[in-house]
């Protein structure tokens, strides 16, 4: 049946698992279970093709428990080709209950783990320390792909009998690091440890960005805060760390940037279930900034459904270039146009390296981002207004301007001007040698030009307003070939080369009278 109040997607609740108390044993004739006593139970089941996206097993917790751990496996049958075969993540809530945005979260591993344990001083990484009180708790299987024969799994679940150990001290990053001022910092915004799926402890994480030559990085382990606690030894002067989280849907992923240390951000809704808004504006109410994230990544339940309503920004570059950011740039540019014609507030864009393991490169790309101060609030402003651009590494080195009329206008700002009065379009690169310069308006490319070997060069183009009502800037790397590309052509073989540099647009504004 439906779990009572659980979560916007489809829900299923099992019959309930029950551990007799310390009184009980009493009662019973026994005595009381000396301290370090475990008691096991092992539940079996069978879930067919179509089951819910999230089942819920009910455990009831006794008093006197000082710690649960719980393992789970499921079967993997051979399936035709083409078919998802059997994968189940897992996590679980407390006795607050699995209502949607529920205080009883207190996990997720998804399916990056067999087990996991938390008491009140310690947990498995993903997982929130704290007492394990009594109540009903429930383990949630998400079963997101299921074979033709079902899937067949097995959940033990074991509490330890004792009392409370000492209270676990989270110890998160500071929101503010040593900066330049008003500058432009360099940040991956998505990124990943053995809090969720990664493999890089945080430590590692930090040592990464900071050898990448970023200013700031987000950490956005999936589905859990439980990492934020963790930061704070290893963020600087010299190193900004903020706080986030990447949510999971089934219809998406999308990143959650710089919300308060220790808040958590719900994933349990599909598009349909008219969610997705309610948790956009709680993040939003906290400060923080709404990002779709790969919105073309063809893996299962990846590509983006929920629409552009309420997002600050987009992902449009996830690691190494590929066909899926192609698609999600050229969505991004269309939306610019819309943008133009209705007036409404324009979507920036950002690239990120959705770094988890080796060999996954950390600040592949990363953005590079005007702000005020290299302070969180500061950093999410820039990225909110646009005022950024997306390197490949920190070796690539940009300046973007248009200038006319005695004005300048940069990343992410508006020049005003008479419609034939002329527009200069600067751009200022190095490190990309042999690159291709592409500059493109609402018309589509309308100047391309070649780096010299060195990769430092400096393109310029006039246009005016009445024909541009914005240009922005890309930097490719030559083709395969060595050639530099072809923006105005078609045919079978790709046009460009991998993406070095990514600007926001500079939009024209076209004076009236």
């Amino acid at each position: 049946m439906a779990a009572a109040g659980a979560a916007g997607a489809a829900a299923l609740t099992l019959g309930p698992v029950s551990f007799a108390s310390a009184a009980d044993e009493r009662s019973a004739g026994g005595s009381t279970p000396p301290d370090g006593t475990q008691v096991s139970r092992t539940v079996t089941g069978h879930l067919e093709t179509g089951a819910a996206d999230f089942v819920y097993l009910p455990v009831e917790i006794p008093r006197g428990v000082q710690k649960i751990a719980v393992s789970y496996s499921y079967d993997r049958p051979a399936v035709p080709a083409g078919t998802p075969a059997n994968s189940c993540d897992i996590g679980v809530f407390d006795q607050r209950g699995t209502q949607l945005d529920s205080q009883g979260f207190r996990g997720w591993s998804g399916g990056f783990r067999t087990s996991f344990e938390i008491s009140n001083s310690e947990a498995t990484p993903g997982y929130l320390p704290g007492p394990v009180s009594a109540g009903t708790w429930n383990i949630v299987l998400g079963p997101y792909q299921v074979a033709p024969q079902g899937l067949n799994y097995q959940v033990q679940i074991t509490l330890t009998y004792g009392p409370d150990g000492p209270d676990f001290v989270p110890a998160y990053p500071p929101q503010r690091a040593k900066g330049r001022g008003r500058a432009w910092y360099r940040g991956d915004c998505h990124l990943h440890t053995v809090y969720s799926d990664g493999k890089r402890l945080p430590s590692e994480v930090a040592a990464g960005a900071r050898a990448a030559g970023l200013d700031f990085m987000v950490t956005t382990d999936h589905n859990t805060s439980s990492s934020h606690g963790a930061w704070g030894p290893y963020a600087g002067q010299d190193l900004l760390i903020v706080t986030g989280e990447e949510i999971t849907t089934r219809n998406g992923h999308w990143l959650a940037l710089g919300l308060p240390a220790g808040e958590w951000i719900d994933w349990r809704y599909r598009s349909r279930d008219d969610a997705f808004d309610r948790f956009s504006r709680k993040v939003h109410r906290s400060g923080g900034l709404v990002v779709p994230a790969h919105p073309y990544c063809p893996y299962i339940a990846c590509q983006w459904k929920f629409g552009y309503d309420g997002a600050d920004a987009v992902e449009v570059w996830n690691g190494p270039w590929t066909y899926d950011d192609e698609s999600a740039v050229d969505t991004w540019d269309a939306r610019l146009g819309e943008a133009v014609r209705t007036g409404k507030s324009w979507l920036p864009a950002m690239g990120n390296s959705d770094a988890h393991s080796e060999p996954q490169v950390i600040g592949l790309p990363h953005n590079v981002v005007l702000a005020d101060d290299l302070a969180t609030d500061s950093v999410l402003a820039g990225i909110r207004a646009g005022r950024s651009w997306i390197a490949e590494s920190s070796a690539v080195q940009l300046t973007f301007t248009v200038t006319g009329g005695g004005r300048q206008a940069g990343i992410g700002e508006t020049l005003s001007l008479p419609a034939d009065a002329p527009v200069d379009v600067r751009l200022d690169v190095a490190g990309v040698p042999g690159g291709t310069v592409r500059f493109i308006t609402d018309e589509g490319q309308m100047h391309q030009e070649s780096l010299p070997a060195s990769g430092t060069g400096t393109v310029v183009w006039r246009t005016t307003t009445s024909l541009a009502a914005y240009v922005r800037a890309e930097v490719r790397h030559p083709m395969a070939d060595g050639t530099p590309g072809r923006g105005n052509t078609m045919g079978p073989d790709l046009m460009w080369g991998p993406m070095a540099a990514l600007t926001n647009p500079v939009f024209l504004d076209r004076q009236k009278g």
